[in-house]
């Protein structure tokens, strides 16, 4: 596994991180019964075979099957907790100063931890009442707050994509971490011909960088699988984390996991660094 810090945080994180969405819902990305005996062994199984191979970012949230990944990966990490850098969110819509203490100390009940390493504001497209709720009706000192109690250690927001919202959020100079949508078909918020985009804008001020799907949640494995039958599924899946691992603005890309094996291939993909791309290079137009 390969290494990046983690912005301002300092943290020294793995490149190839945890994703617990696809723990905790039900029938996620294919079938699966989330309050079941069996997906709770498979999860702690794929997570403590993760961290013997150097994953140490963990990312869930209470919002993935109502505080059921949380719970799924506290019991996975029962006598673990000084492996894993676990990252979590504060739903949108209950971002009152007592809806985030609240949340958040449910979330170390669910974690069975003291702290949490990160929480962020769960949002997508940060319109001006989200804003105002952040900036102005208290979201924002409430996590400030929280860090300074020692209950988190770092702040941080999720979005789906560029809005003005965001730039706003991120022109406070605020927050710590920035988790984006990126990948190989989503890619304005790192813009290489133009050298613009919401990570840049992050990047330059220090946030550090979380992925959430840079495998495109399959979609670009379902649209290959449909015009070339014969491809290798397993192929695309290495060329779209290849992708988005050669940016070197990213530090975390969090993928969804529930089997062990997959744990090793998304490793393997990780240490293979001749396979990386100059993305610079791949996005010229002209000879030069």
């Amino acid at each position: 596994m390969q290494y990046r810090t983690l912005g301002k945080t300092g943290l020294r994180v793995s490149e190839v991180g945890v994703g617990g969405a696809q723990f905790g819902l039900t029938n996620y990305m294919g079938q699966w019964d989330a309050q079941s005996e069996e997906a709770q062994r498979l999860t702690t199984a794929t997570i403590r075979r993760a961290l013997e191979l150097g994953y140490n970012y963990i990312d869930t949230a209470p919002g993935y099957g109502n505080g059921r990944s949380e719970e799924m990966i506290g019991h996975a990490l029962a006598g673990r907790r000084d492996q894993a850098i676990i990252a979590t969110k504060v739903s949108r819509g209950h971002w009152t100063p007592a809806e985030i203490r609240a949340s958040v100390e449910a979330s170390l009940r669910r974690l069975q931890v003291d702290a949490l390493d990160l929480i962020q504001f769960h949002g997508s497209w940060y319109g001006p009442a989200d804003v105002e709720s952040i900036l102005h009706q208290g979201g924002l000192d409430a996590f400030q707050r929280l860090r300074q109690e020692g209950l988190v250690r770092h702040i941080g927001f999720t979005t789906e994509g560029p809005s003005a919202g965001v730039e706003t959020l991120i022109a406070t100079s605020a927050f710590d971490t920035m988790q984006v949508r990126y990948n190989l078909m989503y890619q304005h918020p790192s813009d290489w011909e133009n050298n613009q985009g919401i990570i840049r804008q992050a990047d330059a001020l220090g946030m550090g960088i979380i992925l959430m799907r840079p495998m495109t949640s399959g979609v670009f494995q379902r649209l290959m699988a449909r015009f070339f039958p014969q491809i290798d599924v397993a192929e695309v899946g290495r060329l779209l984390l290849t992708y988005v691992l050669s940016d070197p603005y990213v530090d975390v890309a969090l993928i969804g996991m529930r089997d062990p094996r997959l744990a090793e291939v998304n490793n393997a993909i990780s240490d293979d660094l001749a396979s990386r791309i100059d993305l610079a290079q791949l996005h010229e137009r002209y000879v030069r």
